[in-house]
């Protein structure tokens, strides 16, 4: 079988044209130090979801009142509390989550 050398050079121009586009995907989802990657943006949502609900779960903290914000593994809590011991409790349980490499405090007494 031989094939028409238009169809060729067409097939490999598609190709080409498919691998440098997908190459640009790929390289728009890297990241750098102050954007996330897809992967780590996925990561810091899980565990922005695993403090709150630590948070939530304690009976003596009113989670409605404390943010999370969560980039690259770094917890930033916020919001308003009404005892340093609350602070200090939402601190820890930040940092009793999984893939939490460190905690900001930002709270402030009310």
């Amino acid at each position: 079988m031989i094939l028409h050398p238009t169809l060729t050079t067409s097939s490999r121009r598609l190709g080409l044209a498919c691998a440098f586009t997908l190459s640009l995907l790929l390289g728009a989802c890297a990241a750098t130090q102050r954007t996330e990657g897809t992967g780590e943006y996925v990561d810091d949502t899980a565990i922005t979801a695993k403090v709150k609900a630590a948070i939530f779960n304690d009976p003596t903290l009113k989670s409605a009142e404390i943010n999370v914000e969560t980039f690259k593994g770094r917890v930033q809590l916020s919001g308003f509390v009404s005892s340093q011991g609350n602070v200090d409790r939402a601190v820890r349980l930040a940092r009793e989550v999984k893939g939490v490499n460190t905690v900001k405090d930002d709270m402030r007494l009310k």
